[in-house]
C-alpha cells in the first residue's frame, strides 16, 4: 500500500465453503483482532477493511479464521506491506573526467525504497534518456551507468531516473546530474575488462524469470557471449548481449553460467550459478472422509518444494500433535479406535522459506444402527438350476454390523453348498428347485437391529446347443461360426462373442463381423474377408440375467508371411554383399522362398536383387547378393513368400557402400571436331554414377594422326568432364586422327572404347561459287542460281552456301543472309522490296565459317502489282452456266502491268475452293445442280504478282 496514497483503505478479501455459513475471525501477527465498533478494522462479510492504514500499526501478517458448527479452517498467510519511494540526496554529484575512448561507470546510489526500482538515465535534460545499446548499459539491479568506450557525443550532465512501480500508482525520482568531460587524445585499443558482473549465486523460484547481467569496457567495444558450463543450452534463452534471461526457469537450467567479453585485443570472462528453488506444491492432499466409530484412519499429505517443505497439521485451526489414540508423523496422521469427539476440520500446511501452501478436509466420525432403506436385498432373486447365485447384504451401519442369514425360518450356517463371507453375503451353489424361498438377512449392532428379505426363485440352467467348430481359412475368405443355446423361456437370452478374450463390437468392425441370426435362440457370428489378424481363440457366450454358458473354437487364417526382422548386412565386396536376417511370421502357411531387394542412392525404387543361390528356400536365413554396382550406396530388404503370396517387406536394412573397383565400360558418343586453327576437339558422353566404381574418377584420351605409329594420352579429371581440346600448331586442317577413350578411378583403368576418326579444326573455303545468276520472280521475292565450288577445294565438309543481299547504295556489310543446307545451287529469297536494284553475291561455308564471296550481280525487283481490287461484281444466270463480270483494274505508273485475273470460288464455307483463270473481266463456269449459293474471290495478277482481293 503507497504511502501517503489518496486511497483511505486497505481490504483483505477471505471467502469460506461452509454449511451452515461460516463466521470469520482475522488474526494479525498471530493474535486475533478486536473488531470494535469505533476500530479501524471492519468485517464485510468474511473481508477486512483496514480504514486509514498506517505503517507503523499495520504493517504485517494477516491470517482469516472461518468457523461453523462443523468446525474451523484458517486461511493461507496474507502480508500487508507499505510501499514507498524517498527523493535523492540534494547533495551535488561529482564532475567525472576521463579520456575519451576509456570506460566509464556512473553510480546511480538510489534512495530508500520499497518495493524494487526501474532505472533509466537522462542526459542533459528531460526526457532525453540514454538509449541501451551495445556501447552503453544501465544495471537494473544496482541502476548504474556503464559506457564501454566514450566518445565525444557523451560529454554533457547525467541524471539517474528511477522509477516505482506500486499496485496502483507509479512514481518516479530523480538524482542530481553529474557532468562528464573528455580529456582529448589518441585513443589506444585495449582489452576488455568486465564491470557489471551478476552474482556467485543466484538464487530463483521455478516459473519466475531469470536475469542475468553482464557489462564490459573495451576498445573497440566488446561482443559479449553467454553459455552454460554443465550442460546444454535452454530453448527459453533470450539472450541481448548484456543480459541472459530464462524464461519460467526450471530445474533443468540449475547450473555455472560463463559471459565472456571478447574484442580484437582480447577476452575476459565471469562465472556463476544459478540455482533453482521452488515453492511448496501439493502431490498428495486429504478429502473429505466419514468413517465409522471405533475405525482406524491413516491421513496423507506429501508436497514437493526445495528447500524440503515441512508438513504439520491443525484441528479446527489448532496446531495437531501426537497424543493418545493420535499420531502426527511429518506428512501422516494416524487415528486408533475414532470417537465422536475425533469429527471436525483438519488441515495439512507445507511449507518452506519460499512460500506455505494449505489443504483442509472434513472428518465425520459416524455411530449408526442398521437400516436398509438404502440398500435392501433384491425382493425377488432369480438363479439358474445347477448353478450359484450371489445375495449381498449390505445395511448402513456404524460400527460395522454382525449379518444372520435364514431360509424361513431355518438359520442358515457355512457347508459344502452356503457360503457367508465375512462382509454378510450369502452365497448358494449347485441350487435346485428346493432352495427355493424366503430369506432374511438380520444386522445388529450396539445402536441396534435391522433385517431385510429376499424371495429366491430358481430357473432352468442356459446351455450351448451348437457349439462353434474351430476352422482354417485364407485371408479373404468369409466364414460362419454357430453358436445355438436353450434357456429358461421365462428370461431373455443374449449371446456375446470375444476373440482371445477382448469382447467383439460389431460397430467397429469394419464390416468384418456380422451377426448371422435374427433368432433369439441362434447368435451365429459371420466373418467376412477375414484378416490374419481375425486370427485367435472365439468364444460364444449365451447370457441371461441368471446364468450363462460359454464354448469356444479357435479360427486359424492363413496368409502370406510377415515381414522378416534383423536385416544385417556383412562381408561388404566391389560387387557382392552377404546378406542376413531372423524369420518372421509364416502366418500358417510354410515359407517357400525369399526375395532380396535393394536401392540406391540414384533411385527411390526397390529392385530385385540376383542372388546367390539364385532361389533362396524357405529355410534359409542368409543369402548372397550378386551384381552389384561398386563404389554404391546400398539399402536392403527381405521378402518372403508362401503359396498364398509375397508378404510385407523386412526394414530397410542399415546403408552401406560398397567397395571401389576399376571401371568397367568405356564411355560412349565419342566424336569431336570443329574448334579454332591448329586444334583438334574430342567429345564423349559422361559416364553416370552408376559406371565410376569409385572415388578420383576421369578420362585418358589417346590419339594420333591417322596413320602414324604413335599414341599421345591426355588425363581429364571429374567425371563430369565432356570433351578434351589438343592444341599444336602442327596441326593442319581437317586431318583425321584416330581417338580412344577410357575411364579411370583410384582404383584402376578400365576398358578402352572403340577407334574413332575425329577431324581437326577445319579451314574456311578458299574458293567462291561462280555464274551466280540472280532473277526477280515477284515484287518481293527472286531465285538464285550458281555453280558449285569443288568439294575438293575445301578444307573439311561443305555444310551450304550463304546468300547475301543488299540494296544499291548500301554497304555490304549490312547485306541480309540467306543460308542453304546441303549441295543445292539455287535458293528463293523473300520479303523483297518492290521495284528495287539488289546486289547479291554467295559464299560457300563449314564449321570454320564462310569462304570468299562469288562476284556480285544485280537484280531489279518488278513493280507491285495494282492495289486497287475489280469492283462491281455481278452475275448473271443462263441455262446450265452463270456469266461473272467486273470492273477491270488499270495500273498505275508505279504499279506492275495486268496480265489476267484470278478468281477462287467455293460453294459453301465448308467445300474446298477452286481457281479460275481469266485474261479479261469475265468468266463462265457451271452451275452444280444442287446450287443455292457461292463465295467469289477476284484479284488481278501479273508480273508484279497478285493484287489486293474483292469478294
Amino acid at each position: 500500500f503507497p504511502e501517503g496514497s489518496a486511497e483511505e483503505k486497505v481490504t483483505l478479501s477471505c471467502r469460506a465453503r461452509a454449511k451452515p455459513p461460516a463466521t470469520y475471525r482475522w488474526k494479525m501477527n498471530g493474535t486475533e483482532l478486536k473488531l470494535e465498533p469505533d476500530s479501524r478494522y471492519r468485517l464485510v462479510a468474511g473481508d477486512l477493511v483496514i480504514s486509514n492504514p498506517v505503517k507503523a500499526k499495520d504493517s504485517g501478517s494477516y491470517q482469516c479464521v472461518a468457523s461453523n458448527s462443523r468446525g474451523t479452517v484458517v486461511s493461507r498467510e496474507a502480508s500487508l506491506r507499505f510501499g514507498f519511494l524517498q527523493e535523492f540526496s540534494a547533495e551535488k554529484r561529482d564532475p567525472v573526467k576521463i579520456t575519451e575512448g576509456w570506460g566509464v561507470m556512473f553510480t546511480c546510489s538510489p534512495p530508500p525504497h520499497y518495493p524494487g526500482l526501474s532505472y533509466r538515465w537522462l542526459l542533459n535534460e528531460f526526457p532525453n534518456f540514454i538509449p541501451a545499446d551495445g556501447r552503453r548499459f544501465i544495471s537494473q539491479t544496482t541502476g548504474n551507468l556503464y559506457i564501454a568506450k566514450t566518445e565525444a557525443s557523451d560529454l554533457g550532465n547525467y541524471s539517474c531516473f528511477a522509477t516505482s512501480h506500486m499496485d496502483f500508482i507509479t512514481k518516479s525520482v530523480f538524482s542530481k546530474f553529474s557532468r562528464l568531460s573528455l580529456a582529448a587524445e589518441d585513443a589506444r585499443q585495449f582489452a576488455p575488462s568486465i564491470k557489471a558482473r551478476f552474482p556467485a549465486d543466484t538464487y530463483a523460484l521455478t516459473g519466475q524469470a531469470v536475469t542475468l547481467e553482464c557489462f564490459a569496457f573495451g576498445n573497440p567495444v566488446p561482443r559479449i557471449k553467454w553459455r552454460k558450463l554443465d550442460g546444454p543450452q535452454s530453448s527459453k534463452w533470450i539472450g541481448s548481449e548484456p543480459l541472459l534471461q530464462i524464461q519460467h526457469a526450471g530445474f533443468q537450467d540449475e547450473g555455472t553460467y560463463e559471459c565472456e567479453a571478447e574484442n580484437a585485443k582480447g577476452r575476459d570472462t565471469h562465472q556463476g550459478r544459478v540455482i533453482i528453488h521452488a515453492q511448496p506444491d501439493w502431490l498428495d492432499v486429504i478429502s473429505d472422509t466419514e468413517a465409522d466409530i471405533g475405525s482406524d484412519l491413516r491421513w496423507s499429505c506429501v508436497a514437493s518444494g526445495k528447500p524440503r517443505p515441512t508438513v504439520r497439521w491443525l484441528r479446527d485451526g489448532q496446531p495437531l500433535t501426537s497424543q493418545n489414540r493420535i499420531e502426527v508423523s511429518g506428512g501422516e496422521l494416524r487415528f486408533s479406535k475414532l470417537v465422536l469427539e475425533d469429527s471436525g476440520m483438519y488441515q495439512c500446511v507445507a511449507e518452506n522459506k519460499h512460500g506455505t501452501v494449505y489443504a483442509s478436509a472434513e472428518l465425520t466420525v459416524q455411530v449408526l444402527a442398521p437400516d436398509f432403506r438404502l440398500n435392501p436385498v433384491k425382493r425377488l432373486i432369480p438363479a439358474a438350476r445347477s448353478g450359484k447365485v450371489i445375495i449381498p447384504c449390505q445395511p448402513r451401519a456404524a460400527p460395522k454390523a454382525t449379518v444372520l442369514w435364514t431360509k424361513g425360518t431355518e438359520l442358515l450356517v457355512n457347508s459344502s453348498r452356503v457360503t457367508i463371507t465375512a462382509d454378510g453375503t450369502l452365497i448358494l451353489q449347485n441350487i435346485s428347485k428346493s432352495d427355493e424361498g424366503k430369506y432374511t438377512c438380520f444386522a445388529e449392532n450396539f445402536m441396534g437391529k435391522a433385517n431385510s428379505t429376499g424371495i429366491l426363485s430358481v430357473r432352468d440352467a442356459t446351455k450351448i446347443t451348437l457349439a462353434p467348430s474351430s476352422a482354417d481359412i485364407n485371408v479373404g475368405e468369409n466364414l460362419t461360426l454357430q453358436c445355438h443355446a436353450s434357456h429358461d423361456p421365462t428370461m431373455d437370452l443374449t449371446f456375446t462373442w470375444s476373440l482371445d478374450d477382448f469382447p467383439i463390437d460389431f460397430d467397429k468392425s469394419e464390416g468384418h463381423y456380422r451377426r448371422a441370426s435374427t433368432k433369439e435362440a441362434i447368435g451365429d457370428l459371420s466373418i467376412s474377408n477375414a484378416q490374419l489378424r481375425h486370427s485367435g481363440r472365439y468364444t460364444c457366450t449365451a447370457q441371461t440375467v441368471v446364468d450363462s454358458a460359454s464354448e469356444s473354437a479357435t479360427l486359424t487364417v492363413r496368409g502370406p508371411p510377415g515381414p522378416p526382422g534383423g536385416v544385417v548386412v556383412r562381408d561388404i565386396g566391389d560387387t557382392s554383399v552377404q546378406l542376413s536376417w531372423s524369420r518372421g511370421f509364416d502366418n500358417h502357411s510354410p515359407i517357400a522362398r525369399y526375395l532380396i531387394e535393394a536401392r540406391t542412392l540414384l533411385s527411390s525404387q526397390w529392385k530385385q536383387m540376383r542372388t546367390n543361390p539364385v532361389n533362396i528356400e524357405g529355410n534359409a536365413e542368409t543369402a548372397q547378393v550378386v551384381n552389384l554396382i561398386p563404389w554404391m550406396d546400398y539399402e536392403f530388404r527381405v521378402l518372403a513368400s508362401n503359396i498364398l503370396g509375397i508378404g510385407e517387406p523386412s526394414l530397410p536394412s542399415s546403408k552401406i557402400q560398397t567397395k571401389e573397383a576399376a571401371p568397367t565400360v568405356a564411355p560412349s558418343g565419342l566424336g569431336g571436331g570443329g574448334g579454332a586453327p591448329n586444334e583438334l576437339i574430342i567429345t564423349w558422353t559422361p559416364m553416370l554414377r552408376d559406371y565410376q566404381n569409385g572415388d578420383g574418377f576421369g578420362y585418358i584420351v589417346s590419339f594420333r594422326r591417322k596413320g602414324s605409329q604413335d599414341w599421345l594420352r591426355a588425363r581429364v579429371p571429374h567425371a563430369e568432364s565432356l570433351h578434351f581440346v589438343y592444341r599444336n600448331e602442327s596441326i593442319a586442317p581437317y586431318t583425321p586422327f584416330e581417338v580412344k577413350i577410357k575411364a579411370y578411378n583410384r582404383k584402376g583403368e578400365g576398358p578402352e572404347s572403340l577407334t574413332a576418326i575425329v577431324y581437326s579444326a577445319e579451314e574456311e573455303p578458299k574458293v567462291a561459287p561462280y555464274r551466280v545468276i540472280a532473277k526477280s520472280v515477284l515484287s518481293s521475292e527472286m531465285d538464285v542460281s550458281w555453280e558449285p565450288v569443288e568439294q575438293g577445294e575445301v578444307t573439311g565438309v561443305l555444310l551450304g552456301y550463304e546468300i547475301r543481299y543488299w540494296k544499291d547504295g548500301d554497304k555490304e556489310e549490312a547485306a541480309d543472309r540467306v543460308r542453304t543446307a546441303g549441295l543445292v545451287t539455287s535458293a528463293h529469297v523473300t520479303g523483297l522490296n518492290p521495284n528495287t536494284n539488289y546486289h547479291v553475291s554467295v559464299r560457300a561455308y563449314n564449321r570454320a565459317g564462310t569462304g570468299p564471296p562469288s562476284p556480285s550481280t544485280n537484280v531489279t525487283t518488278t513493280r507491285p502489282p495494282p492495289k486497287r481490287p475489280p469492283g462491281n461484281i455481278s452475275w448473271t444466270f443462263s441455262g446450265s452456266t452463270v456469266s461473272i463480270k467486273w470492273d477491270p483494274v488499270v495500273a498505275e505508273a508505279d504499279e506492275s502491268a495486268v496480265t489476267g485475273y484470278k478468281m477462287l470460288y467455293r460453294q459453301d464455307s465448308h467445300s474446298a475452293p477452286t481457281l479460275y483463270l481469266a485474261s479479261k473481266s469475265r468468266i463462265d463456269i457451271p452451275i452444280p445442280e444442287d446450287f443455292t449459293h457461292a463465295f467469289v474471290q477476284i484479284r488481278v495478277t501479273g508480273p508484279g504478282g497478285d493484287g489486293t482481293p474483292a469478294e
